[in-house]
């Protein structure tokens, strides 16, 4: 130990930065287990939220007057009801996004009493959990989060004996749907214990029936490999497009099978296409940041692009993260006075995350330094732990529903492609991660004009090139409010298209698709700002696909004029490549 001369007592100098180290790795290793026991929640945050809330419901008599009020009324309503023998109308009716109700036996007593109670007791919660004057509006969603979370699971609908279809089910199979639901647990609990798939699963595989687009990889780094997909048409547009999905998911979403594939629409309209896919990273990736991503992804491959195809601007296209990276990217080049881009297409992809929906409430700086530290200790964070998150926000659609049909009635949907590819998880670089938590979700850095690219920051005011931006109707990861915030921020001529469907359902809508519908109304220039719930009464409604719009807003923004359609090199083998077969 180092001894100061003067005082002839132990030095603290190096070795007190040291202990600090030393201190500080061990906090954050105990904040990591911690993390793992609670999947990465905080309970700090989560108590928190219920203490403002309980605090300023408790000091605010007539708010409780009117909950008290208005749950008698509900009560009273509720009794009529139990009298008629359910013959009287529902008193509260579900959303149209609510199909846990949707079968007709619903209907019958006693089970439309059961399920007016349940919608009775969620709009009871909702009513306490609202407006409630002096609560941090994070906590109030917060709240309301929870308890409806709790009260979800707890819905008849999830329960055989208060579930009609369920009862309906065993009469008709004299309870052998039972049996043949737990032997299906079964089978599933074990392939999914040894990293397998859902029983169903096994006839959709990546090369085989999924991502078959002929094309080959023509770079590769240690992040991502690109693809150039071959032409099937004899000429082509002259600007090639270049597609950087997230890295949050497997690149082939875009490349699902021959009749949902973006990827061989574009191929077929004549298009030169290009495509990211990231590599699945490891423990030993995690001081990857987000600039790693950028610059070594999103610019490298702009950078090959150019390369195969010298002399043209590019039609850029981002979906989600891979969009938000993309957008940060066009405004560098932008600012920077590189004329490389033809357009830009965003995808439900944000560059404001002031209202990025319920995934907000999983952001505060509590939540954020536990799931860092859990991180940290990974070197990444799960894919199971990630998709915990995106579960928890549609439990309805994407939890209980499954396992009641799935398990219960026994009558399993039958599962797709999509449900392929959702089974196909990625993982996150933990600095990475939190980098984008931090600078993007809870610090709005683009949005307020402070991320920096090399030693100036960037806005989405810097990208000059039109923007094509596509939100969803029921998009919980990328809500089309907050997408359509890049026409309030932008500068560009922007074409806003609202699509039905959610994140996923979305962006694979090809033609043909039962069901499918889009909105959309150009933004000029010098046009003044129009709010998104009025823009959304005065877009016009369009059936089908939202994909030949964009085909011919891309060619209104091309040069014009074709050339013969271009040779891919395969250097470095065929699609799919190596590295979306990464575990």
């Amino acid at each position: 130990m180092a001894y100061d001369q003067a005082t002839d007592m132990p030095s603290r100098g190096t070795d007190a930065k040291t202990d600090t180290r030393q201190l500080d790795q061990l906090d954050q290793r105990m904040r990591g287990r911690l993390a793992t026991l609670t999947g990465g929640q905080s309970p700090w945050a989560a108590m928190q939220a219920w203490e403002d809330w309980a605090y300023h419901l408790a000091v605010s008599p007539g708010h409780q007057l009117a909950l008290w009020e208005r749950a008698i009324a509900t009560g009273a309503a509720l009794a009529a009801n139990a009298a008629s023998l359910g013959a009287a109308p529902w008193m509260i009716e579900p959303s149209p996004a609510d199909r846990r109700f949707r079968d007709p036996m619903w209907k019958s007593y006693p089970f439309n009493l059961l399920a007016q109670a349940q919608l009775a007791l969620e709009d009871q919660w909702r009513a306490a959990t609202d407006d409630l004057r002096g609560v941090s509006e994070h906590h109030l969603r917060r709240v309301e989060f929870l308890g409806r979370f709790v009260l979800n699971a707890l819905a008849p609908v999830n329960f055989p004996a208060t579930n009609p279809e369920v009862l309906d089910a065993a009469f008709k199979t004299g309870g052998w749907n039972f049996l043949t639901g737990a032997q299906l647990f079964g089978r599933d609990l074990a392939r999914l214990a040894t990293g397998g798939r859902l029983t169903g699963l096994d006839d959709f595989e990546v090369g085989k029936t999924m991502a078959i687009s002929p094309g080959h990889v023509v770079s590769r780094n240690h992040l991502m490999e690109v693809i150039q997909y071959v032409p099937t048409t004899p000429t082509v547009h002259r600007e090639p497009i270049l597609i950087t999905p997230a890295w949050i998911m497997k690149y082939y979403i875009l490349d699902l099978t021959p009749e949902t594939s973006l990827v061989r629409y574009l191929v077929d309209q004549g298009y030169t296409v290009f495509i990211v896919s990231w590599r699945n990273p490891e423990a030993a990736d995690s001081k990857i940041g987000f600039e790693d991503y950028r610059i070594q992804g999103v610019e490298r491959a702009i950078e090959v692009v150019r390369e195969i195809v010298p002399g043209e601007k590019i039609h850029a296209v981002g979906y989600c993260l891979g969009g938000t990276a993309l957008a940060i990217t066009a405004a560098a080049i932008d600012r920077d006075r590189r004329d490389l881009l033809a357009s830009l297409s965003l995808l439900a992809a944000q560059t404001d995350f002031e209202e990025a929906g319920e995934l907000m409430l999983f952001i505060d700086e509590s939540q954020l330094a536990l799931l860092e530290d859990m991180m940290a200790a990974q070197g990444y964070l799960d894919a199971r732990q990630m998709a915990g998150a995106f579960y928890a926000l549609r439990t309805n659609e994407m939890l209980w529903s499954q396992l009641v049909e799935r398990y219960l009635i026994s009558r399993p949907k039958p599962l797709g492609p999509l449900d392929a590819w959702l089974a196909d998880s990625t993982r996150m670089p933990a600095r990475m991660h939190g980098e984008y938590l931090r600078r993007l979700f809870l610090e709005n850095r683009f949005a307020h004009g402070r991320y920096e690219v090399g030693d100036e920051a960037v806005a989405m005011k810097d990208i000059r090139v039109p923007i094509f931006a596509l939100g969803a109707e029921r998009d919980h990861i990328a809500p089309w409010r907050s997408v359509y915030k890049i026409e309030l921020y932008g500068s560009a001529d922007t074409t806003f298209v609202l699509s039905g469907g959610g994140h996923n359902q979305s962006v694979v809508s090809p033609p043909g698709k039962p069901g499918a519908y889009f909105s959309v109304r150009p933004t000029r220039q010098g046009r003044p700002y129009v709010e998104p719930d009025v823009w959304a009464a005065s877009a016009k409604r369009q059936d089908g696909s939202w994909w030949p719009r964009w085909s011919t807003w891309l060619e209104r923004h091309s040069r014009g004029g074709r050339v013969p359609s271009r040779a891919v090199q395969a250097v470095h083998g065929p699609a799919p490549g190596r590295y979306v077969f990464g575990a």
